[in-house]
């Protein structure tokens, strides 16, 4: 008979700088990603617009929501820089399927749940809606986050007015600013655990942003297909840029090779610096948690 694990984490990453120095925390911006099985955070100096820190944590035997608080404070308590207070800046960003995009123009927020509701169910008693408006595209995302994890880490950093955006904000930020994939129309694929964010965009202008349950390779390939079609994509010209949780013989990407000619996996933010402390890390690794930096 197998017994339950109990709910803990681990550190499965954890880089720093030599030049970090914990005297200058008022210079450097702390940016949070947190899902439901995971969390990462990086340091950026605001100075220099070069990264710091970096730490990824894995929960483990997580059940309910709020096992995954009691480790996120857990992590935090811990921790001695995440509970520092003295940060120039302070950003979340989520993992939450329950999102929408709205155009600028018709967005208000008086009805953000309203937009929201027509393809998510909102459990009122543990979740808020929450907004961000796009700086690089005409596009409002509204999602939903944990409300007693909003409250927990607002009053942690009571100092400063915390910033909670949608991973998929941070992604969407990070490659339209990005002056290395302007120019022709593109795809962009975000690989997480079990789900990937699909981009396309044109002379960095979003035409298409979503995320997609993946548990199998049929499962990439199909959703890459559909908008491929969509779009009206090349399967021979247009070029596939993908970051994340894999690797150039992941099976995601074999399947996908057989179809697109033109893949390849993608750099980290043009606009941020990494010595090399930062080395041990693929280039196409983390890109949403370096690119919360780019959410003003």
């Amino acid at each position: 008979m197998e017994t339950a694990t109990s709910p803990d984490f681990k550190i499965s990453k954890r880089i720093k700088d030599d030049r970090f120095d914990v005297e200058e925390l008022h210079n450097y911006n702390l940016a949070i990603q947190i899902g439901t099985k995971d969390m990462q955070y990086c340091v950026i100096d605001k100075r220099n617009q070069k990264c710091l820190v970096f730490e990824e944590f894995v929960f483990e035997g997580i059940r309910t929501i709020r096992d995954r608080l009691d480790i996120i404070k857990k992590v935090f308590e811990n921790h001695h820089l995440l509970m520092a207070g003295f940060w120039n800046q302070v950003r979340l960003a989520v993992k939450t399927h329950k999102f929408t995009l709205v155009p600028s123009s018709h967005f208000s927020p008086e009805n953000v749940v309203d937009y929201l509701v027509v393809n998510s169910e909102i459990n009122h008693k543990i979740e808020e809606v929450y907004h961000y408006r796009q700086i690089k595209s005409n596009a409002v995302n509204v999602f939903t986050a944990d409300k007693k994890l909003i409250a927990w880490l607002s009053e942690l950093y009571s100092s400063k007015n915390l910033q909670i955006i949608h991973q998929g904000s941070a992604l969407i930020e990070g490659i339209l600013s990005n002056t290395t994939l302007a120019g022709e129309k593109a795809m962009y694929i975000y690989v997480d655990k079990g789900l990937i964010h699909v981009m396309v965009s044109e002379n960095q202008k979003l035409l298409y942003y979503n995320q997609f349950s993946v548990k199998i390779s049929n499962d990439f390939l199909k959703y890459v297909m559909l908008v491929f079609k969509e779009h009206s994509l090349s399967q021979k010209q247009t070029k596939i840029i993908v970051w994340g949780n894999i690797t150039s013989q992941s099976p995601h990407l074999l399947l996908l090779k057989k179809y697109i000619r033109n893949i390849i996996l993608g750099e980290r933010p043009s606009s941020l610096s990494f010595n090399y402390h930062f080395d041990e890390i693929p280039d196409h690794m983390y890109f949403d948690t370096f690119c919360i930096n780019y959410c003003d």
